[in-house]
């Protein structure tokens, strides 16, 4: 019985930081589409491109994008 709650527990927590991780994203995209489409619509998706561009122009992004950007390098 204790190693089925230990294995139930450890679903929730990985199903949860999932979630985190697709709200958080979701959330990005959204405050960055615009700052995007200005600095990087011509870099390939993938493999952390998008950020590093992104990471590259952050004097110049949006408040909203800055802070997005912010939080998601500091997990």
């Amino acid at each position: 019985m204790f190693k089925f709650s230990i294995a139930i527990v450890a679903c929730v927590v990985g199903f949860s930081t999932t979630g985190f991780a697709q709200t958080q994203r979701g959330t990005m995209r959204e405050a960055c589409k615009a700052d995007f489409e200005k600095y990087c619509s011509d870099v390939q998706r993938g493999g952390g491109r998008l950020v590093e561009c992104l990471n590259k122009q952050h004097d110049q992004l949006s408040e909203a994008c800055q802070k997005a950007l912010d939080a998601r390098t500091k997990q």
